[in-house]
């Protein structure tokens, strides 16, 4: 076996593992590193086959991460009842969750064509492109519904920026004080943005980008559609710049997708999620940086989140 990359090394009981579900006479030849995960280890593994060709699966490993087994059994649920649904997503292998096999919980999965696109060059072109693949996502009816959301801030856990306009994160803080407004449920990806969506983008024909698959449904819930947009919007403005981030709403419903009908229920999505990714920022500008976004300082993201919770709470109600 050729491997190219020590930090793509398999440990020895989890290729095993991996050896035992291929077809038979099948053997890997490669193991690559795959960077821009927060929480994971990925590593994308080429198979020759018995036809003389090769195909790629993708392991998932979880070392020393809280409530491992409990996040890739949601991601093999969702993985489990996603063939079929229009969705392009990973193929569910092989997991094992309680690492009984492996030296820590793991899971195996087919690998998807295209890649992350993280620059501003096309982002026009992209930003309707991930609005439709979201409001195909919340069209999905599971005949059994995954677990309700889940949101961990709270206003004692805001990360307030240096420097930040300190009225409108106080004004902020203050609207997620309030109880969540009535929703009706749907089908949540609840980690919906550019890093966990893969393009095609034909260097010949910019303007012919599709989408090839969604990543990443570890964190699969029931709740409202608000919630998965107002993610995806704070990504777009931390990525982007806040206009991207205030657009995002619209392209969404322009893709045929429904919000709360009142101003006020929006704006608690959107400042929810908005205040959440400040207890990120650090991890997250180091994942992009690492992606080759490399003028994103955690300075430089906190700068935009500021200016994208402010614009939030000026908007007009």
């Amino acid at each position: 076996m050729t491997n190219h990359d020590e930090a793509a090394t398999v440990r020895p009981l989890t290729l095993a593992w991996v050896s035992r579900h291929l077809e038979a006479g099948e053997r890997i030849v490669r193991i690559e590193a795959l960077h821009g995960g927060l929480t994971a280890e990925m590593r994308k593994l080429t198979v020759d086959t018995r036809s003389g060709g090769t195909r790629d699966l993708v392991l998932r490993t979880f070392v020393n991460v809280e409530h491992a087994e409990h996040w890739l059994d949601r991601e093999a649920g969702a993985l489990s009842l996603l063939p079929g649904t229009g969705v392009p997503a990973p193929g569910l292998v092989a997991v094992d969750p309680t690492a009984t096999h492996c030296e820590y919980p793991s899971l195996l999965m087919t690998h998807l064509p295209g890649r992350t696109v993280l620059n501003d060059e096309g982002l026009e072109r992209r930003v309707p492109l991930l609005a439709r693949q979201l409001v195909a996502i919340h069209a999905l009816r599971p005949a059994e519904r995954p677990r309700g959301y889940v949101t961990l801030t709270t206003a004692g856990t805001v990360v307030v920026p240096k420097g930040a306009d300190a009225a409108a994160w106080a004004a902020a803080i203050n609207v997620i004080r309030k109880p969540p407004p009535p929703h009706e449920g749907q089908f949540l990806h609840r980690d919906f943005q550019p890093g966990n969506v893969l393009f095609d983008m034909s260097p010949s024909k910019p303007a012919d980008a599709r989408i090839t698959g969604v990543v990443d449904w570890a964190a699969t819930s029931w709740g409202p559609a608000d919630l998965d947009v107002a993610h995806c919007s704070v990504n777009l403005a931390l990525l982007h710049g806040p206009a991207w981030g205030l657009r995002f709403p619209e392209a969404y419903e322009q893709a045929g997708g429904v919000l709360a009908a009142d101003a006020s229920e929006r704006l608690y999505w959107l400042v929810r999620d908005g205040l959440a990714s400040s207890e990120e920022v650090q991890l997250v500008a180091q994942t992009w940086r690492e992606a080759g976004r490399t003028e994103l300082t955690t300075r430089a993201v906190e700068k935009r989140l500021d200016a994208y919770v402010t614009a939030l709470m000026d908007a007009p109600g």
